[in-house]
């Protein structure tokens, strides 16, 4: 396959991104690249690429290891590197095909999903899975196998790659797919950028007629009507929970499940506006407590004023609520916020999640952006990959000095009793005995492992170091 531009495509699109895109220019510098949970926060050479040809020539001379990153939109310390070089790919944004019979898209692996959507939508293609946010690149989703509100039916990310290039530090490349290199296709899916640099990705994009979402919000009281709901709505495709994980008593594990499917009533299919809010400064740490959050969920509870609403909803927020306020991470303060994320198997998946949920409101550390949804059994295509059949629970607290990590310690070590793991996307407190549980065939996936390319996170959880 070519990697040339085509003549109706060639046009470059370097719309840096008002979240925040993290490195500008043609050269190295010293910087304090943040991951969105803003912990830890580390120094690194951050070095932006802005054509296919200049990895591996960059590498020659560098010291400490290097690392692929996208917009930084992981929580933890999976896109740092400390005091290593941080190959910034957001340069390496062009659109290079696109099959409007199969939905096939070709783009360089810097291209956003929010690029990708002003793209598709217009020509009424929508992204196979989404994330909650649209702010990461191509690359970084195949990297972390991201997953969406209808992983029941889509499965992951990576299930919708048919093909990419990957690129070794040692100039070596491979055109990977399920057949083609499929070992390679394993390691690099779900492989949190370790493998080589992505340059170019193909996704394969759903057709819609419309922006519109057909949607419904249903009020349940317990997990027992949270499962009865799913059972009962398992035909709708996107599903997803907003859950109540501070309150206790007859309001213990409330919460909103909200369905939806793109409407199949032909409507405009106009690009998205740019957001326009701005989180405007760091708010103080005593501002996230169990008080002001139970208050909050109390009233995002009943918003709704009935317990079961229909309505159409423009996929914006129905897919990407908070991205229209830029750097809400903001909202934490200066010390950031850590997300705890687990998938555990049905087997174990209520009782565990009740367990778990008892566990955080004992804790008195409060949280309002807290999603349980289920996982299907379609196999992800990664070898390293996240998701498993059962439940998902995930949730962001701020961190507090002495609070924060033993609860994270005691979280993650009942998610491995249970049965689960936890998101190495999401994580920066997992520790190595609990992910050499969550994740067996740790050791057969370092075989792939570009020798050049480390992180924060894989060193932390493995003790492994770049070899240079």
């Amino acid at each position: 396959m070519s990697t040339a531009p085509s003549p109706a495509l060639e046009k470059k699109l370097r719309v840096e991104e008002s979240q925040g895109q993290p490195g500008s220019g043609t050269s190295k510098s010293k910087a304090s690249f943040e991951s969105w949970g803003r912990y830890p926060n580390y120094s690194a050479n951050v070095i932006p690429l802005h054509w296919q040809s200049d990895f591996p020539a960059v590498t020659e001379g560098l010291h400490n290891g290097i690392l692929p990153v996208g917009m930084g939109r992981s929580y933890g310390d999976v896109c740092l590197l400390k005091d290593g070089n941080l190959l910034v790919t957001t340069g390496m944004n062009r659109l290079i095909s696109f099959d409007p019979e199969t939905g096939v898209l070709t783009a360089e692996s810097g291209i956003t999903l929010a690029q990708i959507l002003d793209f598709a939508v217009p020509r009424g293609f929508f992204l196979p899975v989404s994330p909650g946010t649209k702010y990461v690149t191509l690359g970084g989703a195949i990297a972390n196998d991201i997953h969406g509100k209808n992983h029941e039916m889509a499965a992951s990310f990576g299930n919708h790659v048919p093909s990419f290039e990957l690129v070794r530090s040692d100039g070596s490349r491979y055109i990977c797919s399920p057949t083609q290199n499929p070992d390679w296709f394993a390691a690099t899916v779900g492989g949190m950028g370790l493998t080589g640099l992505i340059t170019w990705a193909q996704l394969r994009l759903k057709p819609i007629v419309s922006r519109m979402i057909d949607y419904e919000g249903i009020q349940f009281h317990g997990i027992d009507e949270f499962l009865e709901l799913k059972k009962q709505y398992q035909h709708i495709e996107y599903t997803v929970s907003w859950l109540d994980c501070v309150s206790t008593g007859k309001n213990f594990a409330r919460g909103i499940f909200m369905i939806g499917d793109h409407s199949k009533v032909p409507d405009d299919l106009k690009p998205s506006p740019e957001p326009k809010l701005v989180f405007p400064f760091e708010a103080p740490g005593f501002a996230l407590n169990s008080m002001s959050v139970s208050a909050f969920n109390t009233l995002f509870f009943h918003k709704q004023m009935k317990p079961h609403v229909k309505t159409l909803q423009d996929y914006e927020p129905f897919f990407y609520p908070l991205d229209k306020v830029l750097h809400w991470n903001r909202m934490y303060g200066k010390r950031g916020l850590l997300q705890f994320q687990y998938a555990l198997p049905w087997e174990t998946a209520k009782e565990g999640t009740i367990a778990i949920l008892r566990e955080i409101a004992k804790s008195g550390l409060a949280s309002f952006l807290a999603v349980l949804k289920a996982f299907g059994d379609i196999p992800s295509l990664g070898m390293m990959s996240f998701p498993m059949p059962g439940i998902m629970f995930a949730l962001d607290f701020p961190i507090k000095p002495g609070i924060s990590f033993p609860l994270m310690e005691r979280l993650g070590d009942m998610t491995r009793d249970y049965g689960g793991r936890l998101y190495s996307a999401k994580d920066a407190a997992m520790t190595p005995e609990q992910f050499k549980v969550f994740y067996p065939n740790w050791q057969d996936f370092a075989r792939y492992r570009d020798p050049m390319i480390s992180s924060s996170y894989w060193e932390r959880v493995t003790g492994d170091q770049p070899s240079l």
